[in-house]
């Protein structure tokens, strides 16, 4: 046992992990967070997957110095294709966009990869709403979210586990308008989605950063697109307009001790 040390994104995802699973990290590169998984307990057996030889090579070798070659398996392919179904309860995407991740889902759950998996623990790079529309659309219920920065990047973590109307686990529930601060400004699915249901219930300084930082965006977008008199660049400066103004009132909204 060599005892890896996590980065802080990978350690939000091994905290994700149930206790005892059998995982499947797509993606692993040097197969940190297998390793991980299984020397804390988190995971009793783990696949490792990788589509390119470099990191796959990586995969292979830390897995190897890490004694854990009889209980984390190293394959090679693409996304959910070196699972077989029924494998695996609990799988994590990591490092990707959120529209590759949710296209990696897509296909592994049209081969039945997704058969007996009860938790999904997924970090997009970018498209975190494509990745929350695609769970919506496919009856996966977001349980948790974080936000937060390393080296100078912005990491979204997203759990999800299958819907459960039984047991009040809903996207109805997830997805109900809120009402933001003491301004009674309701907001519904699509800024949900966009923003986070759970994140912007409890924002921290990162997310602020984020849509700070998409606001300035949006203006430097809107200022490129004040030079050209076409209707069509009207049109997309009124788009603009309206996506500042939605997210500026959401932030205006929330608790300011947090930004």
């Amino acid at each position: 046992m060599n005892n890896v040390k996590l980065s802080d994104r990978l350690q939000q995802l091994l905290e994700q992990i149930p206790q005892g699973s059998r995982l499947a990290d797509i993606g692993s590169d040097h197969a940190l967070l297998p390793v991980a998984a299984v020397e804390s307990g988190k995971a009793v057996f783990a696949v490792a997957g990788e589509v390119n030889p470099g990191p796959f090579d990586a995969a292979c070798k830390g897995v190897a110095e890490a004694g854990l070659g009889k209980v984390i398996s190293v394959r090679r392919g693409d996304g959910l294709e070196v699972l077989e179904p029924g494998e695996v309860n609990c799988i994590t995407v990591a490092g990707m966009g959120g529209a590759l991740i949710a296209s990696i889902l897509d296909r592994g759950q049209s081969q039945g990869k997704l058969k007996d998996v009860t938790t999904l623990v997924l970090q997009p790079n970018v498209g975190e709403d494509i990745l929350r529309r695609w769970l919506l659309n496919n009856e996966w219920v977001l349980t948790a979210e974080s936000i937060l920065e390393e080296d100078g990047k912005l990491y979204e973590v997203l759990t999800a586990v299958p819907e459960d109307p039984g047991a009040g686990i809903t996207n109805a529930n997830v997805y109900r308008e809120v009402t933001l601060g003491d301004s009674a400004v309701v907001r519904g699915q699509d800024t949900l989605l966009q923003m986070g249901p759970f994140l912007i219930q409890a924002p921290n300084e990162v997310f602020f950063a984020k849509w700070q930082g998409e606001i300035q965006k949006l203006e430097g977008i809107l200022t490129s697109l004040s030079r050209s008199e076409l209707e069509s660049a009207e049109n997309k400066r009124k788009l603009i307009r309206d996506q500042i103004k939605e997210i500026t009132e959401v932030l205006q909204c929330l608790p300011k001790d947090k930004q």
